[in-house]
């Protein structure tokens, strides 16, 4: 009896032992649960901290860079990466530039062997390097990522096969995780995170954490982009608004009071800034300098060049009574700070309100229209001339002649740009020279402002709705 005792206490034993290891076991994973549980959780609400800091970052509008050191220090935290970096494309599509790179981020880069022995004597060249170098969008394992247009986990990064160069090398034991940053169908950059690897491998669940930041990143980056180029946009177009009111005030405001004379100029241009421009020079002595210009090109260009030009001219026209000599100054004045491929055509006249003569000289501008009353007959003024900023001043200056016409009750002189000739209809047929002529002959017996006016309607309902394509300036003369 006492033996069987004995036995069953053994057993007894055997079993409380078990049932104890059994526990602890039971422990252990309960332990390793609960710490499963809480690290899920802890990324979660890191996750939920770097979305809500994104968005609020990018209410404040921030700057590409101040957007990528959110977005990587962010990620960095929710998966406890060792560093990170942000390259972007560049414009021209090559090379990725460097954004941000954190300050622990491990090299991602391949480098060079001169610089890596530069490196053993002064450890800031290799930081140099790595954050100022732009990489080929065709190489390393960024590269790799942006050409596959998916997130890559590389489990050791120089076993990668885009370091396999023997100009490039790279020893670190680092492990990666990369993303394509792309919106809108469009390449942005790319976003990588890493870890030594003696912080442990990036779980599964840390690559599906990152895949989705990484979206929220390309959204969030594409949008602080758009939103950019809309306030530079408005921005822009606010600016060449206020530039229009300044070089609307350099037009004339009103037309000049001329005894025997009337006056009328008009100037539509096609963008904001307009490289079209007309002016009046009240010479003294009954005297009056009259101009029409068109710079080469259009917008802003044209515009600052066009009021080079009128400061230019007056300057020098008050006590010459030479058109042709007048804008020989002038041209000697612009010539110099004009580009080779630009120029302007301008046409200037002076008018003599005692005698009714227009002295007229023509630099390379479209001849003006006369219409005589005493016949009904338009004819062209084609005073010889060549083009501001295509000469220094010898051969302009031989080339360019006065040309005096005597104008006579009735008779009418229109100055005009080659916008008007040149407007198109639907069918990009143009206006042509022999439309606006006929136009003209049959307001100028109504007067200046009646040319203006008709000229303008009938132009109007050739091109219907089509988009004005160049500026558009008339100046009429009527001699009453």
């Amino acid at each position: 009896m006492h033996y069987f005792s004995i036995i069953a206490l053994l057993f007894l034993g055997a079993a409380i032992g078990a049932l104890i290891v059994a526990l602890q076991n039971q422990r252990r994973r309960s332990r390793k649960l609960r710490q499963r549980f809480q690290d899920h959780e802890g990324k979660e609400h890191r996750m939920f901290t770097f979305l809500h800091d994104l968005g609020q970052s990018i209410e404040n509008d921030p700057s590409s860079a101040v957007l990528s050191r959110i977005i990587v220090d962010g990620i960095d935290k929710v998966v406890t990466a060792r560093g990170g970096a942000i390259y972007f494309v560049s414009e021209d599509g090559v090379f990725l530039n460097p954004s941000y790179v954190s300050d622990e981020c491990p090299p991602l880069i391949g480098i060079p062997q001169d610089v890596q022995k530069r490196a053993e004597r002064d450890p800031r060249a290799l930081e140099s390097h790595v954050r100022l170098s732009r990489v080929p969008v065709t190489d390393g394992i960024m590269g790799y990522a942006l050409s596959a247009g998916e997130p890559i986990h590389v489990s050791d990064v120089k076993d990668h096969p885009s370091f396999r160069d023997a100009f490039l090398s790279y020893t670190g034991d680092v492990s990666a995780l990369v993303s394509p940053l792309r919106h809108a169908g469009k390449d942005l950059g790319v976003l990588v995170v890493a870890r030594s690897h003696d912080d442990g491998a990036f779980s599964e669940n840390d690559f599906a954490v990152f895949r989705s930041a990484a979206e929220q990143s390309s959204f969030a980056i594409g949008n602080a982009r758009i939103h950019r180029e809309a306030h530079e946009k408005r921005a822009m177009e606010s600016e060449l608004r206020t530039a229009r009111e300044v070089q609307r005030i350099l037009l004339p405001q009103e037309s000049p009071v001329v005894p025997g004379f009337r006056i009328s100029g008009t100037n539509l241009p096609a963008r904001i800034i307009s490289g079209d421009y007309y002016d009046y020079i009240d010479l003294g002595g009954g005297k009056f300098g009259i101009v029409i210009a068109d710079v080469s090109g259009k917008g802003v260009p044209a515009g600052l060049i066009m009021a080079m030009c009128r400061s230019a001219l007056r300057s020098v026209a008050p006590g010459e009574m030479s058109p042709s000599k007048v804008l020989a100054a002038v041209n000697r004045q612009l010539f110099p700070d004009i580009r080779e491929d630009m120029f302007i055509s301008m046409a200037y006249g002076i008018l003599d309100a005692a005698t009714g003569k227009l002295t007229l000289s023509r630099a390379g501008h479209d001849p003006a229209l006369c219409y005589r009353q005493a016949d009904g007959s338009v004819t062209t003024l084609r005073s010889p001339g060549l083009a501001l900023g295509i000469d220094s001043g010898d051969v302009f200056e031989r080339v360019t002649r006065d040309q005096e016409v005597e104008l006579r009750p009735g008779d009418c002189v229109l100055f005009y740009t080659d916008g008007v000739k040149e407007a198109i209809d639907a069918q990009e047929e143009e206006y042509g020279i022999d439309r606006m002529a006929a136009s003209f002959k049959a307001a100028a017996p109504s007067g200046a402002e009646a040319v203006l006016q008709r000229v303008q309607a009938e132009l109007k309902e050739f091109t219907g709705e089509c988009a004005q394509m160049d500026d558009i300036t008339l100046v009429a003369i009527e001699k009453r």
